[in-house]
């Protein structure tokens, strides 16, 4: 039912902030901020994915050079990211697993965030994940903030 909450109301944001999108000049018109939003759901997709096929250099590509993740000790970098998640990534089967339920793209088109449940190898749910993206000048988006938040059981 959450899912469905969330994609209801990511969908009826998004009119909403297409008809903005139009009022100022230079932002994209609503199809635009659409394909924008499928992108951005593509690449946390992707990211997703990357993680689940030990693939740490693919992992790594989508993480920005000023990324910052969220957690007890914030890591800064792509680098510290990397060290951090080494044990993840080198594990033989991942860990944990995580699919986008909400997607928005700012008016402007150059931001989005995602989030979404993340599971235990069981199926079980034990967080959700909250990412920030920027849209690269040459097209394709980048982590620029990570964080995930613990659920109430």
């Amino acid at each position: 039912m959450t899912t469905r909450r969330n994609a209801l109301l990511a969908a009826a944001t998004l009119p909403a902030a297409a008809g903005t999108a139009t009022a100022q000049p230079g932002w994209p018109a609503a199809d635009e901020i659409a394909r924008r939003v499928a992108e951005a759901r593509a690449a946390e997709t992707a990211f997703a994915a990357a993680f689940a096929a030990r693939d740490a250099a693919a992992f790594r590509r989508f993480l920005a050079p000023d990324t910052i993740w969220v957690g007890r000790d914030p890591l800064h970098g792509p680098e510290a990211v990397m060290q951090a998640w080494a044990g993840y990534l080198s594990a033989a089967k991942p860990p944990f697993s995580w699919a986008p339920d909400l997607v928005l793209v700012l008016p402007s088109g150059d931001l989005a965030r995602t989030s979404g449940p993340v599971l235990d190898p069981d199926g079980k749910l034990f967080q959700r994940f909250q990412s920030v993206w920027r849209r690269k000048p040459v097209g394709g988006w980048e982590i620029v903030f990570d964080f995930g938040t613990d659920v109430c059981r």
